[in-house]
């Protein structure tokens, strides 16, 4: 999921008089506070309501109402997209002022080689005191950073500041009440969108760096300079009614940009589906400049009408690579993709959540990797998501905007270069006692992979890892602790761990991870 959250108040006569996000950033661990504080100006009670959408991967570690004059304040509670949105209302007494408070804390992921912290911060109305302050600490250093904002004018440029030294970095966003109207002496905000900060850190070693606290640890594991896999991907587009429109004439869209972004040894086809299910070719092709434009040429083609088979249309793929597989025609070192697009519910063939997944699940067998985009809110997002976990991949959420093609682009390009396959993770039995997540099936550029663990008792703060995965054949040789052969990887950590100063923040994360804890609104 895109990380973002918009604090926003609603109704009539309700005046946000402060709005403030501060967002401190360490080690990749973002702890991020909200507050808004309003005034009824009505001569009668009001309803306010708070209302924040945040990352699903985040959690919330408090929420308080501070409140002078209130008549009553429900409890919060979590509403629209699963636990992606929270939202509170409370009634407001004449001239009573209000404070919102909002604290939730979540690990940045590292996705096209940054990691990305997005809010979306839409006030709805002018705020005398608007700020917005980003700390971020990486003890590494910083080898980049960018802000980006969908509503910058010239003028809310100039209320932008950013400082910047090898370790540490301070955003500030604080336009003044001219600077957020949208025109001169009218009261609508350009303030409505996305702000968003990306930054890398320095690497020392492929083998990643490892932090230590009170006890626990985290790993993070982004190697770079290794070749990239062959892919063999089968893209399965959901063309059915639901998809008339908009969606229909931006999948096309996107789907083209996307074949000209296969590479020559990468083998690929295409299958479309409504209630029934059309392959482009019999087989995989690989894809060449001939094939991949004749492609595009299907691709520009697809009209959008009738029913959701997704049952057959996603073992039709699976059936073309098992053929291939057969046939010996996939590369031993490449990975298969199975992606599939689509906006709802399946409405014909099996429609049984449970059973497709179970179909699909026995069909995959784990070979082969599958990725499911949801477009829009129609969808059964819970059960795609489901679909993808159970065969190697992740979903996404495709959000119905103009900016729908660039996003589908954007979840490509996250999974076109896979640099590694099975990567395992190997800790000494006299050093660790807990762990997180310590298999991936594939590794992707650009991304990272992330193990946390609890240490024993007297193991003090050192640790030795060593990694293991699947690359591409290469002759036998090594690179700062990197010794590649035969297509295996094995990367070894000794004892590097960073100072621990600072750090107390991501402890909370890294206990959360270690001892399986899970968090609901």
């Amino acid at each position: 999921n895109i990380p973002f959250f918009h604090p926003m108040l609603l109704l009539y006569d309700i005046d946000i008089y402060s709005l403030t996000v501060d967002s401190k950033v360490t080690s990749r661990f973002a702890h991020t506070t909200i507050t808004s504080r309003v005034v009824n100006k009505a001569e009668e009670a009001r309803e306010a309501i708070f209302q924040v959408e945040l990352p699903k991967t985040a959690f919330i570690t408090n929420f308080s109402i501070g409140t002078k004059e209130l008549i009553s304040a429900p409890p919060p509670r979590a509403t629209g997209r699963s636990l992606e949105q929270f939202q509170v209302s409370v009634n407001v007494a004449p001239a009573a002022k209000v404070t919102f408070e909002l604290v939730y804390e979540e690990l940045l992921k590292r996705q096209l080689g940054k990691y990305e912290l997005m809010l979306k911060v839409r006030p709805q109305q002018l705020v005398k005191h608007l700020q917005i302050d980003i700390h971020i600490f990486e003890p590494q250093g910083i080898s980049s950073l960018e802000t980006e904002s969908t509503f910058m004018t010239n003028d809310l440029a100039d209320a932008l500041t950013t400082t910047q030294n090898k370790t540490k970095a301070h955003i500030v966003f604080k336009p003044s009440l001219s600077q957020q109207q949208k025109e001169p002496g009218k009261e609508d905000t350009a303030v409505d969108g996305n702000f968003i900060v990306r930054y890398d850190v320095d690497r020392v070693t492929d083998a990643g760096d490892i932090q230590i606290e009170n006890g626990y640890f985290v790993h993070h594991f982004a190697p770079a300079e290794l070749p990239t896999l062959t892919k063999n991907v089968v893209f399965v587009i959901d063309k059915s009614g639901s998809m008339f429109g908009r969606k229909i004439t931006q999948t096309r869209e996107a789907l083209v940009k996307i074949l000209d972004d296969l590479t020559p040894k990468d083998q690929f086809n295409l299958v479309i589906f409504s209630g029934s299910v059309t392959q482009w070719k019999p087989s995989l092709l690989q894809a060449s400049a001939e094939h991949v434009e004749k492609a595009k040429k299907f691709a520009r083609n697809i009209q959008a009408n009738g029913n959701t088979n997704i049952n057959e249309a996603v073992l039709v793929a699976v059936k073309m690579l098992d053929e291939s597989n057969r046939r010996e025609q996939l590369p031993e070192e490449s990975v298969s993709l199975v992606i599939l697009l689509t906006d709802g519910d399946p409405t014909t063939g099996e429609q049984d959540p449970k059973k497709i997944q179970k179909n699909v699940r026995g069909a995959i067998g784990g070979r082969y990797y599958l990725y499911c985009l949801g477009f829009g809110f129609d969808v059964n997002y819970a059960f795609l998501e489901k679909l993808a976990l159970e065969n190697g991949g992740v979903a996404r959420r495709i959000y119905e905007d103009s900016d729908a093609d660039l996003q589908l682009q954007d979840f490509y390009q996250e999974v076109a270069n896979p640099l590694l396959t099975k990567v395992e993770f190997q800790y000494p039995d006299n050093s660790v006692e807990l762990l997180t997540q310590d298999n991936f099936l594939v590794f992707f550029r650009g991304s990272e992979l992330v193990v946390a663990g609890k240490l024993k008792p007297q193991v003090e703060d050192l640790l030795s890892v060593k990694v293991k995965g699947q690359s591409v054949s290469v002759a036998q040789k090594s690179l700062d602790g990197r010794t590649l052969h035969r297509g295996s990887l094995y990367l070894s950590l000794p004892f590097w761990v960073t100072d621990t100063h600072q750090r107390g923040m991501i402890l909370s994360w890294i206990i959360f991870q270690a001892e399986g804890g899970c968090y609901s609104l």
